[in-house]
């Protein structure tokens, strides 16, 4: 079984304590890695004192019963990987993010996209990995955010450190032991909701359009509809059965937001993504549902909700520093920075509600 970089750290620290002196060479085919790997481990103990490099060899510091002064960190000669579905729309801020991070440390930032094609994800981490990526930044394309049972195992797998980037796995699941940086959606929506009920709203539904947010945008929705005691509303229909195409998304979501308004049953929308909700205003407004007189809308992932024709109010995950907090995470596990973290970190980042038309209650100068 292959070692995480601690564990392999934990391993030459001792084998050096114990004999004093190795070469290179030598450290490399006793701990069964390569010695490419090995002397970046090397250099990354030697920055922290805890270990010297003499002419091909490790070397127990002498001299000293505590460690050396740590140097200042350094990523220069370090590659990430980071494997996305796109760069386009929502990642391009994700990526965005991850890059600036990386570079500003020294590092460089390479990237493989797996389209959503079943199987690609580990295809381009090994591509990744083989071209001289240090560490992963991983987005693999699972339907609902998390891998299914018996799926993402490889990700678990990888000799070099791994990040997941806007994903998560269920407890118990070997992949939800690896660090992860994502966007709380579920909070995101439930921020919407509770703005919405604050403007007396008390009939709020959902339309999200089927990705890997869904799930946690109908988990907020529903803690926060329950919280706040708000009036149950029938869900969409594309919950229980998913869109043919994107033709039949919009007419099934029109239909049942018309239904909800005209039948008295519904006075608020959240609607994933913005894009959609672009799109499904105008069809309202020409079946004479007026927005948001009639019908209040927030749309979900302000990529494009403040271009509308009416501006849209809309929730925002702040995909930059998800990047960005996702490559510092992993350049601390490939050493780089003062005092990495020694346990595993979950991180969530909570979205922001930008006021703006849609929901009735505009901010100035949003």
């Amino acid at each position: 079984m292959r070692l995480h970089v601690d564990q392999r750290h934990e391993r030459v620290l001792q084998l050096v304590r114990e004999r004093g002196s190795l070469r290179v060479a030598e450290l490399a085919e006793e701990l069964g890695m390569s010695a490419v790997t090995l002397r970046r481990d090397v250099e990354a103990l030697a920055a922290q004192g805890l270990v010297e490099r003499l002419h091909g060899a490790v070397v127990w510091p002498s001299g000293a019963s505590q460690p050396a002064p740590a140097a200042a960190p350094s990523a220069e000669g370090l590659v990430v990987g980071m494997v996305v579905p796109t760069t386009e729309y929502y990642y391009a801020d994700v990526v965005r993010g991850a890059r600036e991070a990386v570079e500003a440390a020294g590092a460089r930032l390479t990237i493989g996209l797996s389209h959503y094609l079943p199987d690609e994800d580990e295809a381009q981490a090994r591509r990744l990995l083989s071209t001289g990526a240090d560490g992963l930044l991983l987005t693999p394309s699972w339907e609902r955010g998390h891998p299914e049972p018996g799926e993402g195992m490889w990700a678990a797998e990888q000799e070099t450190p791994v990040v997941l980037v806007e994903r998560w796995a269920p407890l118990g699941h070997p992949v939800a032991g690896l660090d992860r940086v994502r966007s709380d959606h579920a909070h995101g929506a439930a921020e919407a909701v509770a703005h919405l009920a604050g403007l007396g709203h008390r009939s709020i539904a959902l339309a999200v359009q089927e990705s890997p947010t869904a799930p946690r945008l109908r988990a907020g929705y529903a803690a926060a509809v329950a919280a706040l005691g708000l009036t149950p509303v029938a869900a969409s229909p594309l919950q229980d059965a998913p869109s043919r195409s994107e033709t039949d998304r919009f007419e099934r979501t029109l239909e049942y937001l018309c239904e909800g308004v005209a039948g008295g049953d519904v006075t608020a929308a959240i609607v994933h993504s913005d894009a959609d909700a672009i799109v499904l205003i105008p069809r309202l407004q020409a079946r004479g549902v007026r927005v948001p007189e009639d019908l209040a809308v927030i749309a979900y992932d302000d990529e494009v909700a403040s271009l509308a024709d009416l501006p849209l109010t809309a929730v925002a995950p702040d995909k930059h520093a998800v990047g960005a907090a996702a490559a510092k995470l992993l350049l601390s596990r490939l050493g780089v920075s003062d005092e990495g973290p020694a346990a595993r970190r979950h991180l969530d980042i909570l979205p922001t509600l930008r006021v703006r038309v849609s929901c009735g209650a505009a901010a100035a100068g949003a």
